[in-house]
């Protein structure tokens, strides 16, 4: 069943003024952005990738403002202060905009505009295809747009590089990878032919990029100041920068005497580099060794009766988008589109660019060792990212704004939840998949302490590089790749600790107040979506 947005209303019991103020606002969000309208299930929103002119960009900017106004009068509740944090942060982020600096702004849209509909499969092929060539025909103009809104004195060289790696492969993904999705070769045909303009936009976006990393000037660095205002107004957590910085370091300090414990040596280091020895030989048998790990994690969920299992549910592990690859050097996941019924997702398995050298797939095999498999399996698929949302899809229409408005610092700190949870049950049984668990909540503290300080002006992102690579496992290339998105993600990077954290700390107040079974609160918080956390907290203590 395919749910529209326009006719699905939030909850009356908040008053008909605050039902038809928020369904408007709903409304108007998905028509100023129907390629996220569009992933998220919106069939009305198929055929466009919407207007990407700087008109545009400043018209919303201005409405959203706007928008504050007619919400905050409305009588307090979840679903009001949630799209109040989404306009805060929307507003805060206009003085830093990533329309003029970043070019994955554009390029990042169109690959998944094009591609999510037909992993989804909402319509029959033929419409996927025509409405796939309208949005193909529309790629000049959106790439005519960045290079008309991309500011040399505000782009930064290395945001700048690290989009271009992605750019290059336009061609292939329009002309190659795409068509594959397509069974009809009449349609395949079409999809091809409307292809080739959007590829030569992509060919021409690409030289742009190059030249403007020639010119490019900017500073990557958000600063303290919009920081700190995106940790309290958007995600709504009562504390910025400096002490996210100084809970990254107290929580490093914890799990590093943890694992010095679990290796027997100060040396730990040492002793999950030996661990990494052991890995699958080659990137197909990594994702089939994650396969086997994602049914294992998901027997255990039900075995330990540790959640509800939504009905149809069903995880697809595959490799990961090419487009993904030189800029996404670890595990993903894409969720059901959350306006349907659908329950099955995407876990993509890492997979190393095309034209990668012997090395440094070698590197990648080693960064998903077979000690790390379980911790990550279960962070991406069950009861993490997956089970999630398929779970929070399950939920019915009742408050569509939860499922339309995500923030990181839930849904990653569910994940990371997740794999502490399955530990409470004896879910790793060996002492290189505790370490590897621990190690990988340890990472998150180092994400903690990194992003921060760059994003701060106390790291530079070559010092960022030698901290991850003395402080964590990471192989030299992953740790690389790993900077460039925090220089380019300011704040996602320390939403997983964080979030985790928050949510044992609400977990805890739920069982003291004797609210249910632990059972009960996995449900009722993670079906809520994923609220800024100080929302999420009222949901779980009933105090919506």
């Amino acid at each position: 069943m395919i749910r529209h947005p326009h006719t699905v209303k939030p909850a009356s019991r908040f008053g008909r003024v605050t039902t038809d103020t928020l369904a408007s606002f709903l409304s108007w969000y998905f028509d100023n952005n129907p390629a996220h309208a569009a992933q998220l299930g919106s069939l009305p929103h198929y055929s466009t990738f919407g207007d990407f002119s700087a008109t545009a960009f400043e018209r919303r900017a201005r409405e959203n403002g706007a928008w504050m106004a007619r919400l905050e009068p409305l009588p307090r509740s979840v679903d009001r202060d949630l799209a109040l944090s989404v306009l805060r942060g929307a507003l805060a982020a206009e003085t830093w905009p990533s329309w003029r600096r970043d070019p994955h702004e554009y390029s990042g849209m169109v690959f998944f505009g094009l591609l999510t509909p037909f992993l989804h499969g909402l319509l029959p092929e033929a419409e996927l295809v025509a409405s796939a060539v309208a949005k193909l025909r529309e790629v000049p103009s959106v790439f005519a747009a960045a290079q008309a809104n991309l500011d040399p004195s505000l782009a930064s060289p290395l945001v700048v590089r690290r989009a271009l790696g992605q750019v290059r492969t336009g061609r292939s993904f329009l002309l190659d990878s795409l068509p594959l999705e397509v069974s009809s070769p009449s349609l395949r045909a079409q999809l091809v032919e409307a292809a080739v303009p959007a590829a030569e936009a992509f060919d021409r976006y690409a030289v742009f990029l190059e030249d403007l990393d020639v010119r490019a000037t900017g500073d990557w660095r958000m600063g303290e100041k919009l920081y700190s205002t995106l940790l309290q107004d958007k995600e709504l957590l009562g504390y910025g920068a400096p002490e996210l910085h100084q809970r990254g370091q107290d929580a490093y300090a914890s799990l590093e005497a943890e694992l010095i414990e679990l290796a027997g040596s100060s040396d730990w280091r040492s002793v999950m580099s030996s661990l990494q020895d052991d890995h699958p030989p080659t990137l197909e048998a990594m994702r089939a060794e994650y396969e086997a790990e994602t049914q294992r994690a998901r027997a255990a969920l039900i075995e330990h009766s540790l959640v509800t299992m939504p009905d149809g549910e069903e995880c697809r592990v595959v490799p990961s988008l090419p487009f993904q690859r030189p800029i996404m050097p670890v595990a993903s996941y894409l969720g059901p589109p959350p306006l349907t019924s659908r329950r099955a997702g995407y876990f993509f398995v890492p997979f190393t660019p095309d034209g990668a050298t012997d090395e440094e797939i070698t590197h990648r095999l080693r960064t998903n060792a077979r000690p790390q498999l379980p911790t990550i399996s279960v962070h991406e698929a069950y009861p993490g990212h997956h089970w999630h949302l398929a779970w929070v899809a399950a939920q019915g229409d009742a408050h569509p704004l939860r499922k339309v408005f995500r923030t990181p610092y839930f849904s990653e700190g569910w994940a990371l939840y997740a794999e502490k949870l399955l530990r409470s049950v004896g879910y790793y049984t060996t002492r290189g998949a505790l370490m590897s668990h621990v190690e990988a909540r340890l990472f998150r503290a180092a994400r903690m302490i990194v992003d921060t300080a760059l994003h701060c002006g106390d790291m530079t992102p070559e010092e960022a590089e030698a901290f991850m690579l003395a402080r964590t496992a990471l192989t030299p290339g992953t740790a690389a790749g790993e900077v460039k998105r925090y220089c380019a993600w300011p704040t996602q990077a320390p939403s997983y600790l964080t979030g985790a954290l928050e949510i044992e700390q609400i977990r805890d107040e739920y069982l003291a107040a004797s609210l249910g079974s632990l059972r009960d609160f996995h449900d009722r918080i993670a079906g809520s979506g994923a609220l800024p956390l100080g929302l999420a907290r009222r949901v779980a203590l009933g105090e919506e």
